[in-house]
């Protein structure tokens, strides 16, 4: 069965009762006289019932206009909850959306940099609470292209047209060796010392990986690997469980169980830096936090 009236229809009806007028009603509805007649009279075509009888006198209600009284009020009633429930869900979300900052970055960079940031954020007296995604660039990049995230920390700019890169600083790729490796007392190498090391390399397709690459392929020196992970940490398991020697960016050797030793010549670096939508207005939270994040550089 079609349900072929509407909210008005019965607000109209509910004003011609309580007024005992078609006249009174519409100034009570601010609507013409002929519009609350259509409207009652839809209602009655649906219902199939007379709920007026109308003499040049008066309006008097029928029986079945009595017993739809109840039932249109309590309908209205129910509509108007409803309306106001979602309207103060709506304004909850929104509160919390903006009582919420989203920041996507590289895992490395999170100890570093995220964390400095965000207790120079907390002394300056901003109670927002902060959503971490913490992933490989490409998924910062998605973050952030996406909306999902305020603004991200991550390496290579992105040639994506709609986000802004902004350059913080320059992280060198070193070389974690297993305590105790013969080469692990030096505090630089060069690439031909890694000719008989077991490589531990960032998957092909990786951000790292791909600097890696296009520095070896640039100086025309060719790099064999004996393990390819996806994380920098399984790479620091490898390495600790004395496995072979692993390239990863200095950010993420935070520990004084392995060794670490620079590689110059050629020196290969990540550019980190702010990854933002193009055109994005920020929020004066997330202004601070950003301003935090190129302090803790």
């Amino acid at each position: 069965m079609r349900i072929n009236y509407d909210f008005s229809d019965l607000e109209a009806f509910l004003a011609v009762k309580e007024t005992g007028s078609f006249h009174a009603a519409a100034e009570r509805l601010n609507l013409s006289q002929s519009a609350v007649t259509r409207r009652v009279q839809k209602l009655e075509e649906v219902l199939d019932s007379v709920l007026f009888e109308r003499t040049t006198r008066a309006v008097k209600p029928t029986l079945a206009a009595k017993r739809l009284q109840a039932r249109a009020e309590a309908m209205l009633e129910e509509a108007q909850e409803t309306l106001h429930a979602m309207r103060d869900e709506s304004m909850a979300f929104q509160y919390q959306r903006g009582a919420v900052i989203t920041v996507a970055a590289i895992s490395t960079v999170i100890a570093k940099v995220i964390g400095p940031a965000i207790r120079t954020f907390r002394d300056q007296g901003f109670t927002q609470r902060i959503r971490l995604i913490d992933g490989a660039v490409n998924d910062v990049a998605e973050a952030v292209t996406a909306g999902d995230a305020d603004f991200g920390l991550c390496s290579i700019p992105t040639i994506e047209p709609s986000t802004v890169f902004e350059p913080l600083f320059d992280e060198p790729i070193v070389l974690a060796l297993p305590l105790g490796h013969p080469l692990a007392e030096k505090t630089s190498l060069k690439w031909t010392d890694l000719a008989e090391v077991s490589l531990i390399l960032p998957a092909r397709g990786t951000g790292n990986r791909l600097l890696i690459d296009d520095a070896m392929a640039r100086a025309r020196r060719p790099l064999t690997w004996t393990y390819e992970v996806q994380r920098s940490a399984t790479a620091l398991d490898l390495v600790r469980a004395n496995h072979g020697a692993a390239l990863l960016p200095q950010s993420a050797v935070q520990t004084e169980d392995v060794a670490l030793c620079r590689i110059r010549a050629p020196r290969i670096e990540r550019p980190v830096g702010l990854l933002t939508r193009a055109g994005q207005k920020d929020r004066r939270a997330v202004i601070v936090l950003k301003d935090a994040v190129r302090a803790a550089i």
